[in-house]
């Protein structure tokens, strides 16, 4: 099992290195997107979301555009938190931060990798497969000492066209059929305080039944790497051609998680996007704080 981020002939990892990111910052064909999002104390002893743009704009990746998934790169009808926009407007936000068909992608965040990871699973929805994760995010590149930026990227608008994979989105009826199907795995990427219901980040405490847990900090290492891939597949099923479907709250945490699975090689993976703020408003549908079995 490999897990370089420097892969042989030149070509770009779902993974890269911020020595690699260096190297080819002046590409042509590569875009670096800051896909940040925080979560900030609110003053009632919560935490608010608050989007990354201004935190970018006192400095980011030189080059790097930002990538809003507050806004352009939500559905603005839906009653969810970063639902999933239609491909029509994921594809016109890329193409206007300089995101074609031929082009390279590089995503980072400044916090867990998490806001980045979702980005680049809706990339993969469309058919897009040209991009990586910087590994250890913005972190990494500021606590070595790399330069930042306050200048706008200069990238022309491009076109990217959707050829979209739905089987990579599930909705909450097929999470809700594979409760008892026997055949899919669900694994909740949230604290295991909250998999166990000893905390209520939404309407119910607990998880999704049959659900096991893999927080999505457990995949991280010193400094916002991702661990080495044998210790992540110590953290997965052994089943890597089952069908696989990962959730949060909101479909972020997930997406790291379907992103480290992607890696493993796990072929059959889904994150449930509308993830726990949609289930755990409807009474109907079932909550537990057993573990899974």
């Amino acid at each position: 099992m490999t897990d370089s981020t420097h892969p042989p002939g030149g070509d770009m990892d779902t993974l890269v290195s911020t020595d690699w990111l260096s190297d080819h910052l002046h590409d042509d064909d590569l875009v670096v997107l800051d896909c940040s999002v925080y979560m900030d104390p609110d003053g009632d002893g919560g935490m608010r979301t608050v989007p990354g743009r201004a935190r970018y704009e006192d400095g980011h990746i030189p080059g790097a555009g930002f990538a809003d998934l507050c806004a352009d790169l939500a559905d603005p009808d839906s009653a969810w938190q970063f639902a999933m926009p239609t491909p029509e407007r994921f594809c016109a936000a890329m193409g206007a931060l300089g995101v074609g068909d031929d082009s390279r992608v590089v995503l980072y965040d400044g916090t867990i990798a998490a806001w980045a990871a979702r980005v680049w699973w809706m990339l993969r929805w469309v058919g897009f497969d040209r991009a990586a994760l910087l590994d250890g995010g913005l972190q990494a590149w500021t606590a070595e000492g790399r330069p930042l930026s306050t200048e706008a990227p200069a990238h022309p608008q491009r076109s990217l066209v959707a050829n979209v994979r739905p089987e990579l989105i599930a909705d909450r009826d097929e999470v809700l059929a594979a409760i008892d199907d026997g055949a899919t795995c669900l694994i909740d990427t949230l604290m295991p305080e909250h998999y166990r219901g000893e905390m209520q980040m939404y309407e119910r405490p607990g998880h999704i039944p049959g659900a096991s847990n893999v927080a999505v900090t457990s995949l991280l290492a010193e400094g916002y790497r991702f661990r080495p891939l044998d210790e992540l597949a110590a953290l997965h099923p052994e089943n890597r051609d089952a069908r696989t479907i990962t959730y949060c709250g909101g479909g972020i945490a997930a997406s790291a998680n379907a992103f480290a699975m992607h890696r493993l090689g796990f072929s059959d993976l889904a994150v449930y996007t509308a993830s726990l703020q949609e289930w755990a408003a409807d009474p109907d549908l079932p909550m537990t704080t057993e573990e899974a079995r």
